[in-house]
């Protein structure tokens, strides 16, 4: 997404200007991101981007301006001296007035329905906590926010949800800060504190060493669920995700099936490593290794279905008779006419409301047992009694443990 710079008058005089990021449709709740110690720099403006993406007005204001306008720092050894340099010039109780005085602008623009929330990073973080104290801010998440704990007395003032991630390994926010934090929170039920073990400052910064994507993934998901119940917007994801498999299954359009998507997705098969990433291979792969590749009488049952704030998780049964080689599952294997059930796994992140990846998992020896390439004998696995199992709980279990029989009738 291109956003665009607006400007935004300042209490007491002045002006600065923000980076403003609008949704594919045009609307959403606003969002109010606060930078880190390196300014209104490329990072920031790509975390907008992608705030958009998920359906949020996202404003980035320029915090740094009353030391210089327009500072954007990247992140090598001499651009964070200056950081801290120009760290040591903020004042942190006129730049809250600055997100006051952007939240008035943006509860006024025509783009943003709904609430207005902040989120934060490092320096951010903090100002994401004060702002949840010092203005009418819907919600606040902040992201290892540095000096919080200093910051304790401003509690009593917080009037909306407020959620802090840190991690356990940071040495600007120490577990002992964390804990104060914690101890002084403890009676709002309307906080949420996440603290992820062995985790470095600065985890969700993707040009920073202590970069940690499984924990940014996680984090970033939790924050979602918190701004949809604070703010919305609220998806289908269940109807987009079966408008999805309608083109893939049923229409088998490639062009259907990538309209569904974000502009750069991706799809990962986890056992045999197929699919695609970005949209350019991942039509490719679409259009001639999966779609013309799954056979005629490929049927999805569903078993369960769980849907969360970015996700859909779906259990299955996955059947078909292979009498086509199905490059993204059984890749180089001639059809064997064999029939196959298998329980398959999908689970499938959404970016507002178009899908991002799916990650689709099943239990690759059980199909090669089933079309008759992998002998079971001797070995810890089973064919088309897995799904049948998974559809009928009272089937035999523990069939493959040997010593199974010797602990009948033991103490348990």
């Amino acid at each position: 997404m291109a956003g665009k710079m607006k400007t935004i008058p300042a209490p007491g005089g002045g002006k600065f200007r923000a980076y403003v990021s609008t949704p594919r449709g045009g609307k959403g709740p606003g969002l109010i991101v606060l930078q880190e110690i390196f300014g209104l720099n490329a990072n920031m403006r790509e975390v907008a981007d992608q705030f958009a993406e998920e359906g949020y007005v996202a404003v980035v204001p320029d915090l740094y301006w009353r030391i210089k306008p327009g500072i954007a720092l990247g992140f090598s050894d001499a651009e964070l001296a200056k950081a801290f340099e120009d760290l040591g010039q903020f004042d942190v109780d006129k730049a809250i007035k600055d997100v006051a005085a952007t939240l008035k602008v943006m509860r006024g623009m025509k783009s943003v329905s709904g609430g207005v929330g902040a989120v934060g990073f490092c320096l951010g973080g903090r100002l994401a906590y004060l702002t949840a104290a010092r203005t009418k801010i819907d919600c606040a998440v902040g992201y290892y926010g540095v000096g919080i704990e200093k910051l304790l007395k401003e509690v009593k003032n917080i009037k909306c949800p407020l959620l802090l991630h840190f991690g356990a390994a940071d040495k600007y926010v120490p577990v002992s800060a964390v804990e104060k934090i914690r101890a002084a929170l403890r009676r709002r039920d309307d906080v949420e504190i996440y603290v992820y073990p062995d985790r470095d400052h600065a985890f969700m910064n993707r040009a920073w060493p202590g970069y940690h994507k499984p924990t940014a993934m996680m984090a970033y998901s939790r924050t979602l669920a918190f701004l949809r119940r604070a703010l919305g917007p609220k998806y289908d994801l269940s109807a987009l995700w079966e408008k999805h498999t309608m083109y893939e299954f049923g229409a088998r359009d490639v062009a259907a099936t990538m309209a569904t998507m974000v502009a750069a997705p991706y799809v990962n098969h986890i056992p045999t490593m197929t699919g695609g990433v970005g949209a350019k291979q991942l039509a490719r792969f679409y259009k001639h290794a999966f779609i013309p590749k799954c056979p005629a009488d490929t049927k999805l049952v569903p078993i369960s279905r769980t849907i969360g704030a970015d996700r859909v998780v779906d259990e299955m049964l996955f059947c078909f008779t292979h009498d086509v080689e199905i490059d993204w599952m059984l890749p180089g294997l001639r059809p064997t006419g064999k029939y196959v059930e298998i329980p398959l796994v999908a689970i499938v992140n959404f970016r507002g409301d178009r899908l991002y990846h799916e990650h689709i998992y099943w239990d690759q020896a059980s199909v090669l047992v089933q079309i008759g390439v992998l002998d079971p004998k001797g070995l810890p696995m089973a064919g088309v009694e897995t799904a049948k199992k998974l559809i009928d709980e009272t089937r035999p279990s523990n069939a493959l443990m040997h010593r199974w029989a010797e602990s009948e009738g033991l103490p348990v």
